[in-house]
């Protein structure tokens, strides 16, 4: 009868140990938390972000537009009002917004209304889209931090919260991707990886974050 009470106790105690990790591991997923930013091409912004401790994606896309699930050559060609954004999902245990938004302003040219670098127009602005009230007070005292360290106007403007839409699969990862281009304008048959070095690189990104904050910048020859 001793033998059958301490099965039973050690059952019972196995079930209420993996009950708290199933808790544990639910607790700590309800914790994540995202923030959505246009920094021009999201190419470079997904992969300058993804390489931050606490960030566990960064994922490519649009928003701010008033059209629905747009296509890639919607949002390039203008006129659906949608910025190329990425949406960055961290662990605010690990790394705070005001970490990630410190990190965004010195990785842009937050002087620029026209686009980013070599890329124009109303799609590769630059806008943080706060989720909402704290993460709106938080952008709005990371980009007066960076007008009074640049010592000139920022431009980037901290909407409200907007729809996210994920770009399709094809642009996700494209800076570490080994699959190969038949043809583009950096190169015949180069891996996406490789294309996409080459496209930053010639897209000056790096050389005018580096002029505006210098040693500050994070991602800039990362």
């Amino acid at each position: 009868m001793m033998r059958i009470t301490t099965l039973k106790t050690v059952a019972l105690i196995g079930m209420i140990a993996v009950g708290l990790f199933a808790q544990s591991k639910t607790t700590q997923a309800a914790e994540l938390e995202t923030l959505t930013v246009a920094g021009g091409c999201f190419w470079c912004v997904e992969a300058d972000f993804e390489k931050v401790k606490g960030v566990t994606e960064a994922v490519s896309g649009f928003a701010g537009g008033s059209v629905p699930n747009p296509t890639y050559k919607q949002v390039v060609a203008g006129g659906t009002g949608h910025y190329e954004a990425v949406q960055i999902t961290y662990d605010p245990a690990v790394v705070s917004d005001d970490t990630l938004l410190h990190l965004f302003f010195r990785s842009i040219d937050p002087t620029d209304a026209g686009g980013q670098f070599c890329d124009r127009g109303e799609s590769y602005r630059t806008a943080i889209f706060a989720a909402d009230t704290a993460q709106a007070a938080a952008a709005k005292a990371a980009k007066a931090k960076a007008a009074a360290d640049l010592g000139m106007p920022v431009v980037t403007p901290v909407l409200g919260p907007a729809p996210f839409y994920p770009a399709d699969d094809y642009h996700q990862d494209y800076y570490k991707s080994d699959d190969r281009l038949a043809f583009t304008s950096v190169g015949i048959g180069v891996k996406k990886s490789v294309a996409y070095k080459r496209y930053r690189e010639g897209c000056k990104r790096d050389a005018r974050v580096k002029e505006l904050w210098g040693d500050a910048a994070p991602f800039a020859g990362s």
